[in-house]
């Protein structure tokens, strides 16, 4: 049988930064050849970033995208390499994965099946290429076929399906099964969302018995333009004797580092490919020299907890670096949400410290001020993160302590401050405007919404002062249904749990208390945040608001947005579903809640097109500019089927 070594290469890229994604696709080139690999595969649309948006449009960023292909051809002496970019072909962009193989550019392998929903709008710039399908294309004076490609490798066959290729039924390599390849590739750019990774490995399983042969999948690494985060993860999967595909290699999820290999050393069947136009030769060998080496398995994050635990962080930190601010500010107001996002900033320094080291976090984060010279991670924590607790009348001790709490353990500049005397003014200002004091039986919502929207500009004031990012609090729950002061507690530039429903949130932080992730452990403090009932704390205390007798249970609210918004099931549906989930209330409170859903989603679209950016951890999200598209204005939801 023949024998293989192969290094799958997940990259931290950036969408357009030409120098950096080329040194890291060469870096990595270099470290998997000094391992003894003959086969490299990097990600999807490596060389220009996957998330370049409209500038696929740009003319300059697809020649671009040439001439890093021409410049990484030289680094390829000795190896096979496999690399993504936007290619032009007679007036038509597509998905194109270049194989070069020991200085010499042998074909463009084209993505067939467009990811086109969801976070993904391929079709708005690439053309789909067909089965078989095969064209010639002209760089730099050399002719190269470009389409439905099959490689040969002295001996070993090879195919290349791209990203959603082999998540359709139809995938390339079910075709490819009778054509000799022994080898597929799947050079990736799949968006993090909870419990996916267990699909992917899925589909490499079914994709090597397909072909009864070996899958090997690759994937970005990191926040590569700002709301997606990419989990590298490499997966390899081989036929065994009966047939079956297995798992017998995986990369580190969430690495930290510019590049993460995952190497293998296969046995392939020996077979031969079908002669046709779509065989392109090589000589190179793919055989690895001296002993083989066990395929890796380094993936240990499994539950979704702690897939939240590693991907916020990661994303943050990857935000901070490539848009060159100080830090992060929180306005943490002793509750649930924003008590999570200071966490995620520890946990950020917590797992970079871990992977890199201080020093590796400092050289990562050069703009950080006191970064270099901190002593131990607190002290990190300390240069990259302030909160402000910011008190009014209607504050409690319990948040304020709590607040403090957390900052404290997790090493945080803190502050505390009244906004009262600003309260005051703006009130003063609306009674003399109307001619009348202002109540709380008459003026409720403006009277609480004065007081979230006072809190921002100290706190944006704070976060210009340290050139740094402020982070917005707001969960998906919260987003759904529109409870949230725009201007106020929406104010910030990056929503980093805008992704999650609040019943998972404070699940979360109750398993953070008593467990936390692997290496790092528990975080006893958020006993004084896990021990309230959600609150905004807007009203006297003596009202006893809570955000559950504003709105509804929270396990409610995100099983009616999952069935109505996600699933895009009509009333009838979404009640029947919440019911029979939730058989401790009545059916007509169900109706209630259900229409009481409908009735604030409706009237606040336009809060959720003002959102800041936030990162898409789930199965779905209301990111109108990213997942869940709605008119500003729509109709109401009948309560009775016609």
């Amino acid at each position: 049988m023949p024998n293989v070594r192969i290094a799958a290469a997940a990259l931290n890229q950036t969408p357009v930064a030409w120098e950096g994604n080329l040194r890291r696709a060469t870096d990595a080139i270099e470290a998997a050849r000094e391992q003894g690999a003959r086969l490299v595969v990097l990600p999807e649309l490596a060389l220009s970033g996957y998330g370049c948006e409209d500038l696929y449009f740009a003319a300059h960023v697809i020649e671009r995208a040439q001439r890093s292909l021409e410049s990484l051809l030289s680094e390829t002496k000795g190896v096979a390499v496999t690399v993504g970019l936007p290619l032009r072909i007679e007036g038509r962009l597509y998905n194109a994965m270049a194989m070069l193989a020991d200085g010499e550019l042998l074909g463009f392998s084209l993505k067939q099946n467009l990811a086109n929903d969801g976070l993904h709008y391929e079709a708005r710039w690439f053309q789909a290429a067909e089965p078989g399908q095969v064209f010639k294309v002209n760089i730099e004076g050399c002719t190269v076929p470009a389409g439905d490609l099959l490689y040969e490798f002295a001996g070993v066959g090879v195919g290349v399906e791209v990203c959603r290729d082999a998540w359709v039924e139809d995938r390339p390599a079910r075709r490819w099964a009778d054509e000799g390849v022994s080898l597929v590739l799947n050079p990736s750019a799949s968006h993090f969302a909870f419990g996916k990774q267990r699909t992917r490995e899925r589909l490499a399983r079914e994709g090597a018995e397909a072909i009864g042969g070996a899958v090997v999948y690759v994937n970005l690494l990191g926040n590569e333009s700002g709301r997606t985060i990419f989990d590298g993860g490499a997966l390899i999967a081989q036929a065994n004797e009966q047939g079956e595909g297995e798992i017998v290699g995986s990369g580190a999820r969430f690495a930290y580092g510019d590049h993460q290999l995952t190497l293998a050393d296969l046995e392939l069947p020996e077979r031969k490919l079908v002669e046709s136009p779509r065989r392109v030769a090589s000589l190179l060998s793919l055989a690895p020299e001296g002993e083989k080496r066990p395929a890796q398995r380094l993936d240990q994050v499994a539950s979704k907890l702690e897939e939240f635990s590693h991907a916020v962080p990661l994303g943050l930190l990857d935000y901070l670096r490539k848009s060159g601010a100080r830090g992060f500010v929180v306005s943490l107001s002793g509750g649930a949400d924003s008590a999570a996002c200071a966490v995620m900033v520890w946990l950020m320094v917590k797992h970079a410290v871990n992977q890199i080291g201080l020093a590796g976090l400092a050289e990562r984060l050069p703009n950080t001020p006191g970064l270099a010279d901190a002593s131990d991670e607190q002290d990190a924590v300390r240069c990259l993160l302030t909160t402000v607790y910011q008190a009014t009348d209607n504050s409690s001790d319990t948040t304020r302590d709590a607040a403090a709490g957390v900052a404290g353990a997790i090493g945080a500049e803190h502050h505390a401050w009244t906004i009262d005397p600003l309260v005051a003014g703006y009130t003063e200002l609306a009674s003399e405007s109307l001619g009348r004091p202002l109540d709380w039986e008459r003026d409720d919502v403006a009277l609480q919404n004065i007081q979230a929207r006072v809190r921002a500009p100290g706190v944006w004031m704070l976060a210009n002062l340290k050139g740094a990012l402020l982070l917005t609090t707001g969960n998906r729950s919260e987003a759904a249904v529109g409870y949230a002061t725009m201007d106020g507690d929406t104010a910030g530039g990056l929503a980093p749990i805008a992704g999650c429903d609040k019943a998972f949130l404070l699940e979360w932080l109750r398993w953070m208390e008593s467990v936390g992730p692997a290496g790092v452990g528990p975080l006893p403090a958020l006993a004084a945040i896990n021990a309230q009932q959600p609150t905004a704390e807007l009203r006297p205390l003596a009202a006893e608001q809570t955000d559950e007798s504003d709105l509804m249970p929270y396990p409610v609210l995100e099983e009616i947005e999952r069935s109505a918004i996600a699933r895009l099931e009509d009333r009838a549906k979404t009640v029947r579903v919440v019911t029979e989930r939730h058989s401790d209330y009545s059916a007509e409170q169900i109706e209630a809640w259900v229409d009481r859903f409908w009735t604030l989603w409706r009237a606040s679209q336009w809060k959720r097109e003002r959102l800041a950016p936030g990162f898409h951890l789930d199965t779905h999200s209301l990111d109108p500019r990213g997942w869940r598209r709605w008119p500003i204005l729509s109709g109401r939801w009948p309560k009775r089927e016609s």
